[in-house]
């Protein structure tokens, strides 16, 4: 079975997507789009014989030839996109974040409910990491003793010297490590604190970079996450787990090392397509798989939720300074089942 994909949001991510759908993957075709920029959106579909250009993403989703929608629009459009696909009864993959707040979320959630199948699969990649998922097997197989804490970096190059808050480095950047270390301790989180370090030159004059998050998981398992979007010299994400007999650590991502001339140097990553390229292929081959097969795959709904509530409760610890408590709603048993 080929299933038919609509794509909302033919930028940058989006645009990735399509590539994949189209190029790498197998089972899926692109069979429509839309964009707030129909003239990008236009351009897109040059490019997908016979996909149709939708004015608005409710047409789309609406379009009898579409079997599947892609959500890659921007944050604050998610939660209406999202929950008319629901209710269209049509699988929706929603990139990260699934809503920008907690109350968007659970309305998600709700809508989903009550259609009585899950529908949604959110954009969180690093669970398809081949590095992370041999993390989790080394922690799961109790190789490493009980984990006692994280330390976490996520480097980014630079970011637009213009519409980038500080607020976006916790929104943007750290929900990726607040979603993988729930995956990987398969717990969740009870509190988040952020601290303000120097400030890099590097950054814009309203953006404090680069920021620590501390995270506590529900069993005492403390997180620290490095967050430094300006660093220049690369993509660079590092993550190693302390356990109480030894500790396991994300590799370096260079393909080979290099010692010459009395250097010893290697490839840094230069942004996340290139360091998560095959890891994006693996979700989304996941996605079409499941939804070929009818079932549900990948991080759910829930997920969605758990990530944006820890992100409200980070937003606030950066500008109360000091320790929050991350407020959730109980898990609902529809959600139960693990992933």
């Amino acid at each position: 079975m080929t299933v038919n994909v609509g794509v909302i949001g033919t930028g940058m991510i989006g645009q990735d997507h399509i590539r994949r759908i189209t190029q790498v993957l197998t089972g899926g075709a692109v069979v429509a789009v839309n964009d707030v920029d129909e003239a990008r959106a236009g351009q897109v579909a040059a490019g997908l014989p016979g996909a149709s250009i939708h004015a608005t993403a409710q047409d789309l989703i609406a379009d009898d030839h579409v079997d599947a929608i892609l959500v890659a629009s921007w944050g604050p459009a998610h939660e209406e996109q999202v929950v008319a696909a629901i209710a269209a009864g049509k699988p929706v993959f929603c990139e990260k974040p699934l809503a920008p707040t907690s109350a968007a979320c659970l309305r998600i959630m709700d809508a989903e409910m009550a259609a009585g199948r899950r529908l949604v699969q959110v954009g969180f990649m690093r669970r398809y990491d081949a590095g992370y998922r041999a993390m989790k097997a080394v922690l799961d197989d109790g190789g490493i003793g009980a984990p006692l804490l994280m330390h976490c970096a996520h480097r980014n190059p630079s970011v637009p010297p213009y519409g980038f808050t500080t607020d976006m480095i916790i929104s943007d950047s750290s929900v990726h490590e607040i979603d993988i270390v729930r995956w990987l301790f398969g717990e969740e989180i009870a509190a988040a604190t952020v601290l303000t370090p120097g400030r890099s030159r590097q950054a814009g004059a309203d953006l404090q970079d680069p920021l620590i998050l501390l995270l506590e998981m529900a069993s005492g398992v403390l997180v620290d996450d490095e967050l430094f979007v300006n660093a220049r010299y690369g993509y660079d994400v590092r993550g190693e787990i302390v356990g109480e007999a030894g500790t396991v650590a994300l590799a370096d991502v260079g393909e080979v090392t290099v010692r010459a001339a009395n250097r010893h140097s290697g490839r840094v990553p230069v942004d996340w397509r290139d360091r998560f390229i095959r890891a994006y292929d693996a979700e989304l081959q996941d996605w079409l798989n499941a939804v070929a097969a009818g079932t549900s795959a990948g991080p759910t709904s829930w997920d969605g939720y758990a990530a944006a509530a820890v992100t409200d409760a980070a937003l606030e610890a950066l500008r109360a300074g000091q320790r929050t408590a991350v407020t959730m709603a109980e898990r609902p048993d529809f959600y139960a089942k693990a992933q």
